[in-house]
């Protein structure tokens, strides 16, 4: 008993010590992402409302995955009270997301890779259809611009650029930056389209 105490104690112990490390890195993130605006660990630390609601998604998303019912919606309705941010406790997160504003929404089955911005108000939402897996699928590198809107089961390939404003409904290539409503690809791995195409 006293054997597997210890055990528990010590696996308690290293998650801990991941998740602190987890914050630093999402400190160093906002500093590299918002250095013109953010000038210290410490005024990222304070300031930042989107690395309060990623840093309470990873609680929020550890009792989710621990089937606890109800605390997580609560706790989740908690954190977008504070930080204006609201991400669904199912929502799955990479490694470096910034999140620069308030106003962003993140669905249930969404999934976001590594080293993606979102800015502002920015919806991550579903069309009502297409069941449970019914949010956007996001790859590592995106950037999604203020008041943009992605809808359904999509994929934004790694690396593209959602425009301000722009409306996505279809799949994204990776590199593309597309803009508009409805989108259209204007450049593709950094070479602008002299006839911009729209999603299908």
């Amino acid at each position: 008993l006293f054997l597997a105490k210890g055990r528990v104690l010590s696996k308690l112990s290293r998650g801990k010590i991941s998740f602190i490390r987890e914050m630093s890195n999402d400190i160093d993130n906002v500093l590299r992402n918002d250095s013109y605006a953010t000038r210290s660990r410490l005024e990222a630390f304070l300031s930042i409302p989107g690395l309060h609601a990623v840093w309470a998604h990873k609680i929020i998303h550890k009792l989710h995955e621990w089937k606890v019912p109800v605390i997580p919606r609560f706790l989740q309705n908690v954190s977008r009270f504070l930080t204006g941010i609201e991400i669904h406790p199912g929502a799955k997160l990479g490694k470096n997301l910034f999140i620069d504003h308030t106003g962003a929404i993140i669905g249930e089955t969404t999934q976001i890779g590594d080293n993606v911005t979102i800015i502002g108000r920015s919806v991550l939402g579903s069309t009502g259809k297409g069941g449970f897996l019914r949010h956007t699928i996001v790859e590592d590198g995106v950037t999604i611009g203020m008041n943009s809107t992605m809808l359904g089961r999509i994929r934004l390939g790694a690396n593209s650029k959602i425009g301000a404003g722009a409306v996505v409904t279809h799949d994204v290539p990776a590199g593309a930056t597309v803009i508009g409503n409805p989108a259209k690809i204007i450049t593709l791995n950094g070479q602008k389209l002299d006839n911009p195409i729209t999603l299908k």
